[in-house]
């Protein structure tokens, strides 16, 4: 009995026994936490809608620049020599998502996921609206392709596809910048034909990701689900049914008005499978905590919704854990979790030291590799090569170069006018040469400060090569 109770778990609900796709037809949902999900849903997806368009001191809030390199978050530039801090800030991503799934389970993909919220929030509702509820779309579905159904079906897909377009706009701002797509579109698609082509495949697979393999992202894609398998535990929080209670001694039944179902032992639970048909993912919940789960609430909502209908206490399902159900213990932050939280609290604060100690101008100067020095009159010379990098959003058209700490001369090669572009990079070479009877020794650190006009940018420093002796 046990391995049959199992059986579900071998199996996936949007796959029949032949291999092919079963489509889902969820029950438009309703109550509490659908109104709290589509206040956070319209929230998120206005924060992602504006992120790549906003911007602070001159720096897109949100671009991931692959192709350069590039990165901004919060409004933070972060460059090649800035990998380190995008790798940490990565690694205090994912510990969040770790500490909040050993507390909360999958409660991410229900309520922040972008996948969930554009599939459930606005691709699902538009489909409610065309065709109607659940029923109506299990009819529409199985009748012949007459007027009313090409109709319909016409507009719904002519619809997706403009909404895959513009949320295909909106990830290419994240990718290229918000002022390179306004380019593209200023200037004509003509102009930026292979820009156009990303935009086309992007449109593309978010056209087929909602319109055609939706929940299957959830079920078979996404590596979260997996992960939530090794990170929960009986202690963690999430959306489940109250077994106990929904079986009691004979198990579950069908409703009947005119016995007293708390003296029949009977459970609680009526076997109305309302949670089933209003899950988005095609789960029995009572079955217990599932990888196709993700924790969106439906469920409780349906399920409280028909308790109350038949006058039986609501919160058969709902947020709870393992022990709360079985063992009627409440949650405690154990070990575990304070472990995760401290690691993130030390990330977070390591995070924030880089962050503020970061320099907004980068400067190397590296002797030019297999070169001595060289004599110039009574003068020692080395040759260097220097990188800046600049960072801000403002032009550096006069840059010079002081030695500190030691008389010398320092010339630029080739260009006596120096300038760095906002948000970017030149490079050059220069000569330093200083009297022997200066340097102390045969390798000399030197300290060089980097000004824009009189203002000091930056500083480094360098070695300087000379003979060992000087008779």
């Amino acid at each position: 009995m046990a391995l049959q109770d199992e059986a579900f778990r071998d199996t996936i609900g949007t796959i029949d026994e032949e291999g092919n796709r079963k489509f889902i037809f969820p029950k438009k949902p309703s109550g509490k936490f659908y109104e709290y999900r589509k206040w956070v849903s319209y929230f998120l997806l206005t924060v992602l809608i504006a992120n790549p368009f906003i911007k602070i001191n001159g720096n897109q809030f949100m671009m991931f620049n692959i192709l350069e390199r590039r990165f901004n978050i919060f409004g933070f530039p972060f460059w090649p020599q800035d990998f380190y801090l995008f790798v940490i800030f990565m690694i205090v991503g994912v510990v969040f998502v770790i500490l909040f799934t050993v507390i909360f389970g999958r409660i991410f993909c229900g309520w922040i996921c972008p996948q969930t919220i554009f599939l459930e929030m606005v691709f699902r509702r538009i489909e409610f609206w065309i065709e109607g509820d659940r029923g109506a779309q299990i009819r529409l579905e199985k009748q012949e392709w007459n007027a009313e159904k090409i109709r319909k079906k016409t507009v719904k897909w002519t619809i997706f596809l403009i909404i895959s377009f513009l949320i295909a706009n909106v990830f290419l701002a994240y990718l290229i910048s918000s002022d390179e797509l306004f380019k593209m579109i200023e200037e004509g698609p003509a102009n930026h034909l292979s820009t156009l082509i990303s935009l086309l495949i992007f449109t593309g697979v978010f056209y087929f990701v909602f319109a055609w393999f939706r929940e299957q992202v959830c079920i078979i894609a996404c590596p979260y689900g997996r992960l939530q398998g090794v990170l929960l535990d009986n202690k963690s929080i999430n959306v489940v049914y109250d077994f106990v209670r929904g079986e009691k001694e004979l198990g579950r039944a069908k409703y009947n008005k005119q016995e007293d179902r708390a003296a029949s032992g009977k459970g609680d639970c009526i076997d109305c499978k309302q949670c089933v048909h209003v899950c988005p993912t095609g789960i029995d919940i009572r079955n217990g905590v599932q990888l196709e789960c993700v924790n969106c609430t439906a469920c409780i909502d349906e399920c409280d919704t028909i308790m109350e209908g038949v006058g039986l206490p609501k919160g058969l399902i709902r947020y709870a854990s393992e022990d709360e159900i079985e063992k009627k213990v409440k949650f405690v932050f154990t070990p575990r979790m304070k472990g995760y939280t401290a690691v993130l609290g030390i990330l977070i604060g390591i995070l924030l030291g880089l962050l503020f100690l970061r320099n907004d101008v980068e400067v190397s100067i590296l002797r030019l590799p297999g070169q001595l020095f060289q004599h110039k009159g009574a003068n020692i010379s080395n040759i260097y090569t220097f990188k800046i990098i600049n960072k801000t959003n403002n032009d550096f058209n006069d840059i010079h170069f002081k030695l500190i700490g030691i008389k010398g001369s320092l010339k630029l090669v080739g260009q006596q006018d120096f300038k760095v572009r906002k948000q970017g990079m030149n490079n050059g070479t220069l000569f330093i040469e200083i009297n022997p009877y200066l340097l102390e020794s045969d390798k000399t650190k030197l300290h060089i400060e980097i000004y824009n006009a009189d203002k000091k940018i930056s500083s480094s420093t360098t070695s300087f090569l000379s003979p060992r002796s000087f008779d």
